[in-house]
């Protein structure tokens, strides 16, 4: 008999190559595994819901794995597993009993990303790493007319990286909003997947608009025009958070 577990993870993506195993760096995936493997006494492998980038962070990524053993103790089985990832700025939050066809990837109904800018002229301190510290004042009702252009069906290859590995351009944005809170400002996207470096491309074309060098409308032109050459730089990873996942 084996068992499906899903967890739910947060962590500063700083210091990692990203969420994904990869061979020139240390990832976030490689270190939880490492962790389930010794709480668990069995090799443990790791189903994640997506992979976030180099320098994203996350307060509710999914995984799920699966185990010979039911997990009776919850309290015990969190304590452990933090306790070998406490060198790290990993943690496990939750574990939750799944049935066996549950899979965190292709299970997932809605992905909700947020963006932090900071808006101001001192440098970050207590957010540094943590946002994307923007000098110039942003026009933040521009911001917002700009912002419902990515919403709904469209073609977003004028957003995504040129290594993405998608299968289709073509996404379903359900969700936008900016929101600001004296000098911060959040913006916030939910769809049910979304492209290599899409978010930070749309978020680099919304502070265009905000500085006032494109009018909102313009959004509409480039993903019309589905040329990666009309977007706006990518905001920086470190702004970036994967905030939750529905199932």
């Amino acid at each position: 008999m084996k068992f499906n577990y899903q967890i739910i993870i947060e962590y500063l993506g700083t210091n990692f190559v990203g969420w994904q195993i990869q061979k020139n760096g240390v990832s976030i995936q490689s270190l939880v595994e490492k962790a389930l493997t010794k709480t668990l006494k069995s090799k443990i492998k790791i189903n994640g819901s997506g992979r976030t980038d180099a320098g994203v962070h996350a307060l509710g990524q999914s995984a799920n794995f699966f185990h010979k053993n039911e997990i009776s103790n919850t309290f015990k089985f969190l304590s452990t597993v933090n306790y070998f990832l406490k060198k790290y700025s990993i943690s496990i939050i939750d574990l939750r009993r799944k049935k066996l066809n549950f899979h965190a990837r292709h299970s997932a109904k809605k992905r909700v990303y947020e963006y932090l800018i900071l808006n101001r002229i001192s440098k970050l301190t207590i957010d540094k790493e943590r946002a994307w510290l923007v000098n110039k004042s942003l026009n933040i009702k521009k911001m917002k007319k700009a912002i419902h252009h990515f919403k709904g069906k469209h073609n977003f290859s004028a957003f995504r990286a040129s290594s993405c590995t998608a299968k289709s351009p073509i996404k379903t944005i359900n969700k936008v909003s900016i929101k600001k809170l004296k000098e911060k400002i959040f913006i916030k996207f939910e769809s049910k997947s979304f492209l290599q470096k899409q978010v930070r491309s749309m978020v680099g074309c919304l502070k265009y608009v905000g500085e006032n060098k494109w009018q909102p409308k313009k959004i509409k032109n480039i993903i019309n025009s589905k040329k990666r050459k009309n977007c706006a730089p990518p905001a920086p990873p470190e702004g970036l958070y994967l905030k939750e996942i529905f199932y």
